[in-house]
């Protein structure tokens, strides 16, 4: 009786210790610039978007909600995210399209709004000052 339990509670580490699921991979991200800044002149108005190569994944999409709260999401889709695909502005400027499974993600919230992906965008903390902002995770 003892191995017959002892084989069972194996059995279920194993099992469980399994693949935890396809996640984008959390890379250091360290972005900060003035608010002046030219890359980030579509932020001086609500509802803007800015896309910043060469941080996280794939790349970083800055977006400054309607309430003006700013918000960073990672440019890799969550939909296979082994593929790296960077998603891209849509030009309602509420959302963004994984260009290769055709998957989108809200804007304000990182969750997606089209399948085939599940899984919200990776989001990074922003901390702004009067005249910066920088994006860390």
């Amino acid at each position: 009786m003892r191995k017959l339990i002892l084989i069972l509670l194996t059995s279920i580490c194993f099992i469980s210790c399994g693949k935890s699921g396809d996640t984008v991979p959390s890379l250091p991200v360290n972005f900060q610039a003035s608010l002046t800044d030219p890359r980030l002149a579509k932020l001086n108005t609500q509802g803007g978007a800015v896309l910043i190569n060469g941080y996280g994944v794939s790349g970083l999409i800055i977006y400054r909600r309607p309430d003006g709260v700013y918000v960073a999401y990672d440019r890799c889709s969550s939909y296979m995210p082994e593929k790296k695909c960077a998603v891209t502005l849509d030009d309602t400027g509420f959302s963004v399209t994984d260009p290769c499974s055709g998957s989108k993600f809200s804007l304000a919230d990182g969750t997606p709004v089209k399948a085939p992906a599940t899984k919200s965008l990776r989001q990074y903390q922003v901390v702004t000052t009067q005249f910066t902002i920088q994006v860390v995770n």
